[in-house]
């Protein structure tokens, strides 16, 4: 037998991974950033290496719960992979039309993004769910395609001449991404590869595989301190593995490496189960309501995240000593550098507001009981 109790930690877990989303993509200024908030330059891993994982751990976490009563009662397995389909492509649409807006310019349009990984690790962990039947079977498959990543990466010669590596612009990924894409459809900053490129993409489907494997787990009649026991052990098992195999293969989420999967996945189990057992188990709910909120519309508020700091870009302001400034840059420098003697606090105070700001506007479609489901 399943369990069919709902667990109010899967939605705040959600909506803590969503407000931390928000949290390091929006700085008053890059210039002035608290080192946690970064991304590790290249090989290595800070908390905010952890946020963008989590959520593909916590969605995969999601299909076994959602997918899974539709095959208990029969649904037809075509018209369950045509809605899977469809929700996919309309993911990878608006992932897109982020890229593209305002300017809308399709030459030089990044195909590649967040939103598109999202939708891609969503489909093929829907589709292993669906037609893989036995949870070892899909286990064997993850392994595979995190040893056959590190094969191609760290084994096979680049065709353009380089040796196998793992440096940013010469690495196979890098190389594929040019050649299928070109560089006027990858990421602006690097120009030449892409962090949500499409050889990473293999081993990011397995963090969405560690998040269903959890969501069987959690499915089970097993008592709650005995599915705690399973999730803190199996995640301080993946992150010695994932520090183990760093040594051989370094853990980088740039290029989303084996190692890295490993290790943020047994973080992200480490965090669903102290969540599980503060709000599920020891009943301690007086503070989840704002991840709560964020949690049961994730996707919309990150959408709308990126949609409000985009059309924030389009005003200019001409300023005296000559030049413009959009106005993102006028609130943060008008209003909040003024306030704080320290730059680095001025840039996470105007960080926290937009959360909060997202946070309010999310509030009043949960007020509402508007749930915006894709």
């Amino acid at each position: 037998m399943e369990s069919s109790k709902r667990l109010l930690s899967l939605d705040v877990f959600r909506g803590l991974t969503i407000a931390g989303m928000i949290l390091v993509n929006t700085p008053g200024t890059w210039q002035y950033v608290y080192p946690p908030l970064q991304h590790a330059e290249w090989h290595g891993c800070t908390p905010t290496d952890w946020v963008f994982p989590f959520f593909l751990f916590i969605m995969g976490v999601a299909v076994p719960l959602a997918l899974g009563k539709r095959i208990a009662r029969g649904d037809d397995r075509q018209q369950i992979m045509l809605k899977i389909l469809r929700r996919t492509l309309l993911i990878f649409g608006i992932g897109l039309f982020l890229n593209a807006f305002p300017k809308f310019d399709f030459a030089t349009l990044r195909i590649p993004g967040v939103l598109q990984r999202i939708a891609l690790v969503y489909f093929f962990c829907s589709l292993i769910f669906v037609y893989i039947k036995t949870w070892r079977t899909q286990v064997w498959l993850s392994v595979g395609l995190l040893f056959l990543y590190w094969f191609l990466m760290a084994v096979v010669p680049v065709p353009d001449g380089n040796p196998p590596n793992l440096q940013p612009e010469t690495n196979l990924g890098a190389w594929l991404d040019r050649q299928i894409l070109g560089t006027n459809h990858l990421w602006k900053q690097a120009v030449t590869w892409d962090p949500e490129g499409l050889l990473s993409t293999l081993p990011a489907i397995v963090t969405g595989m560690i998040g269903v494997f959890t969501g069987l787990w959690l499915k089970t009649e097993r008592s709650d301190y005995h599915k705690l026991t399973g999730l803190f052990a199996i995640g301080t098992i993946l992150v010695a593995l994932g520090l183990i195999w760093d040594i051989y293969f370094p853990i980088n989420k740039k290029i989303w490496t084996s190692s890295y999967v490993l290790y943020v996945g047994g973080v992200g189990l480490l965090g669903l189960a102290l969540v599980y057992w503060l709000v599920d188990v020891l009943q301690y709910k007086r503070w989840v309501k704002p991840f709560v909120v964020y949690g049961t519309n994730a996707l919309f508020a990150y959408v709308l995240s990126g949609f409000v700091v985009k059309l924030m870009m389009i005003p200019q302001w001409t300023l005296p000593e000559g030049g413009t400034r959009n106005l993102y840059g006028q609130i943060y420098y008008t209003v909040f550098e003024p306030l704080f003697s320290s730059p680095y606090n001025a840039s996470l105070a105007f960080a926290i507001i937009y959360v909060l700001f997202i946070l309010g506007v999310t509030w009043i479609l949960y007020w509402r009981k508007i749930f915006i489901k894709v």
